[in-house]
């Protein structure tokens, strides 16, 4: 007598059938249902939903004709027998075998469900599926088949299979009724949100409300509602549900006051202003009906402007608070003695924060115009939102291109592009130069500039005949310079080979001691190849201070402009014509002042920074008039300590802005802006300011001239013609 192996798997065939006929199922388009969740609909905020599972998950007639056995019906009766005492694993085991021995019988397909409904029981969800699975395939009419497709679905569910368990639920709880369907809707929301199919989960959690009839299962389903619209749903899930959908549904209000803030966010404000409207007159009672009431008033707010009001957003906490108090001292002695009211706003150094504050100032606090913000990511998001309002911002950000954003955005602050256009006009037209090398630091701001100057010399009919990058942490730069000038790679020099041929033929028969001092002498005897005039050095003044002597040791000579120096250079080296170097900077060069009263770049440096120079957007020490009363005010007002840039800039921005306030006095922002807009020869302490067509501010730079005295001011006037920020 053979014994049954139990296998509660179906076969491989079969399982492949099985598989194919639900993938084919999967693909049917579902027919219109009362009130149920589209289907086919893709959630804005879910990619992937047009793959779900379509349409009744069985096929609509049998597979297979089962028929009747006496013999199967012999083995399910003794099975079922059986059952009554064994345990609920065992008894299926039973079930399965009567399955097997008799597949295509009526007693097979009966003990086939008994086998699912003992696994289900004893919490074996998988077997359940698969039992029940291979019943519904052969036969959707058995006499079981509803209660084997709700244990399927709720197998799927334990199992995780979330969108099958969604789908099989679903299509039951369309066709019942009462108690029953509404805990397979309960069932389906759980399922469709455990899927990611927010659109589905939302329109049962709405049906379930519309349907609730007491109060707790009610106030259940709205909950569950409002769940799911806040970050879950999207917005096109949200406006497909409110198509058709009754103001009687507990769920309206939610959804509602949900449309308008995505309205609102979306800065529609007249659907925001309707959906409110139409909200406030169907649920005025409801506890959203309050923040209702104030959106509207907010929105309503946003044209009302207070003409002396401006607002100021900075980082005043912070990685960046140092920086944001500099400004503001800035901005404050501009505004000295006006009666416009500043309005500071703490960004925190928080992306998110920037744009909630820009909207508190715009809504608010009805300001006319908004300064700051100074880093990149809060100034971008801060006129994101000043485009949006339309509220003038003048930010005071290095981010090239933050003007692109939208007519209300402009700019006052030195840029790198500014700054690398302005030195190589400087070199090009005043000195002459038409050729270059740059040395940089593999850092955003040293590639950037670097890559800047190289673009403003080409496009100038200059060339760059070499560049070289180093570390950030770098210390030394024999390498560098060695490489600037050819001497790194000597093997690569006809010169050099000719000279190791020379020495070689010289020293033959000598002894390797002697023939290796000869071949160091020859080495180091190597000139220079220095094509080029000048040296670009994008990086702060302590690097430049250790980068200037590697470049002397190279035989690169720097301090041109020192006399003295240059004549004992001829002696040393007995060459009458030296081809000397000028070195180029950024404002990154400027630096405090030592204890010898000296900027620490020329304590640190020395002879190999003097006859350098660099550019920035603001010198304390400049003879410009507007410079010196701005300087002179600050140390008034600070204890007679210097200002840096940043107060600069915050002072003249404030400048403009009141000058416009007072002189010109806008009702309006779209007023505003056009005001500023047609800025001209604003005479303030970073120099004589315009705006051009894309609202970045004009002006010329201070350049600025090492010697060992320190640093001076080009004089105005020798450099009025070359590029500017």
């Amino acid at each position: 007598m053979h014994t049954h192996t139990m296998d509660v798997r179906p076969s491989p065939r079969r399982a492949l059938l099985i598989a194919l006929t639900l993938l084919m199922t999967a693909c049917k388009t579902p027919t219109a249902t009362r009130g149920g969740p589209s289907h086919g609909s893709s959630s804005g905020s879910n990619q992937g939903q047009n793959d779900v599972p379509q349409g009744d998950p069985f096929p609509t007639k049998p597979s297979i004709e089962a028929r009747k056995d006496a013999r199967a019906d012999q083995a399910l009766a003794q099975a079922i027998q059986q059952a009554e005492t064994a345990p609920r694993k065992q008894a299926a085991e039973s079930f399965l075998a009567v399955r097997k021995a008799y597949p295509e019988t009526t007693a097979g397909q009966e003990a086939l469900y008994r086998a699912g409904v003992l696994f289900y029981d004893s919490q074996d969800y998988v077997n359940a599926r698969k039992s029940f699975n291979e019943l519904l395939f052969e036969n959707p009419l058995h006499p079981q088949a509803q209660d084997a497709k709700r244990r399927l679905g709720r197998a799927a569910l334990e199992v995780g299979a979330y969108r099958d368990a969604y789908q099989t639920l679903y299509s039951l709880a369309e066709r019942a009724e009462g108690a029953e369907r509404t805990q397979l809707l309960e069932d389906s929301v759980k399922a469709a949100e455990k899927a990611g199919l927010f659109g589905q989960a939302l329109q049962i959690a709405v049906d379930l409300a519309g349907d609730a009839r007491t109060p707790e299962a009610q106030q259940a389903a709205v909950a569950r509602v409002q769940q799911l619209v806040e970050g879950r749903a999207g917005f096109m899930d949200i406006a497909r549900v409110m198509e058709g959908l009754s103001s009687s549904n507990p769920a309206w209000p939610v959804l509602t006051f949900k449309l308008a803030r995505v309205y609102y966010h979306l800065r529609d404000w007249t659907r925001m202003e309707e959906t409110l409207n139409r909200f406030l007159a169907e649920a005025p009672n409801h506890p959203f009906a309050g923040q209702a009431r104030e959106l509207l008033a907010r929105a309503t707010r946003r044209v009302e402007v207070q003409p002396k009001t401006v607002g100021l957003v900075l980082p005043m906490s912070g990685k960046y608070k140092a920086v944001g108090e500099a400004v503001l001292r800035g901005v404050k002695l501009g505004l000295a003695g006006s009666d416009i009211e500043l309005v500071v706003k703490d960004t925190q150094g928080d992306v998110n924060t920037t744009g909630q504050v820009m909207e508190q100032l715009a809504f608010d606090e009805g300001a006319i115009a908004v300064l700051g913000p100074i880093t990149s990511d809060e100034s971008r998001r801060a006129a994101l939102v000043s485009e949006e309002l339309q509220v003038p911002l003048l930010t005071l950000t290095r981010q090239e291109d933050i003007t692109d954003i939208g007519a209300y955005v402009f700019r006052n602050m030195l840029t790198n592009s500014a700054q690398a256009q302005a030195i190589a006009d400087f070199a090009m037209k005043q000195k002459g130069f038409k050729s270059f090398a740059v040395l940089y630091p593999n850092l955003p701001y040293g590639v950037e500039l670097a890559n800047d100057f190289w673009d403003h010399v080409v496009e100038n009919g200059g060339q760059v005949r070499g560049a070289e990058s180093y570390d950030h942490d770098q210390t030394t730069f024999t390498n560098e310079a060695k490489k600037l000038v050819g001497r790194y790679y000597l093997e690569d020099r006809l010169d050099y080979i000719e000279g190791v041929r020379e020495v070689q033929q010289q020293t033959t028969g000598q002894d390797a001691f002697r023939r290796r001092k000869a071949m160091e002498k020859m080495k180091g005897g190597v000139e220079p190849i220095i094509d080029f005039e000048a040296i670009f050095i994008p990086d702060e003044w302590r690097r430049v201070s250790l980068v200037a002597p590697a470049l002397a040791v190279e035989d690169i000579v720097t301090n041109a402009c020192d006399a003295r120096d240059l004549e004992r250079i001829r002696k040393t080296t007995g060459k009458k014509d030296l081809k000397t170097v000028m070195l180029l900077g950024t404002n990154a060069w400027s630096s405090t002042k030592g204890a010898s009263g000296l900027p620490e770049l020329v304590e640190r440096g020395g002879k190999f920074v003097t006859c350098s120079v660099y550019v920035d957007g603001f010198f304390v020490d400049s003879q410009r008039p507007a410079t010196q009363r701005f300087v002179k005010a600050y140390r008034q007002a600070n204890g007679n300590q210097d200002p840096s840039l940043f107060e600069a800039y915050g002072y003249d921005s404030a400048r403009m802005v009141r000058q416009i306030i007072e002189k010109q006095a806008p009702k309006s922002r779209g007023e505003f802006r056009e005001a500023l807009a047609s800025l001209k020869d604003f005479d303030g302490a970073t120099g004589k300011t315009a705006f051009d067509e894309k609202r970045e501010a004009r002006k010329p730079l201070f350049f600025l001239a090492v010697d060992n005295k320190g640093v001076t001011e080009v004089p105005p006037e020798k450099t009025a013609a070359l590029g500017g920020s």
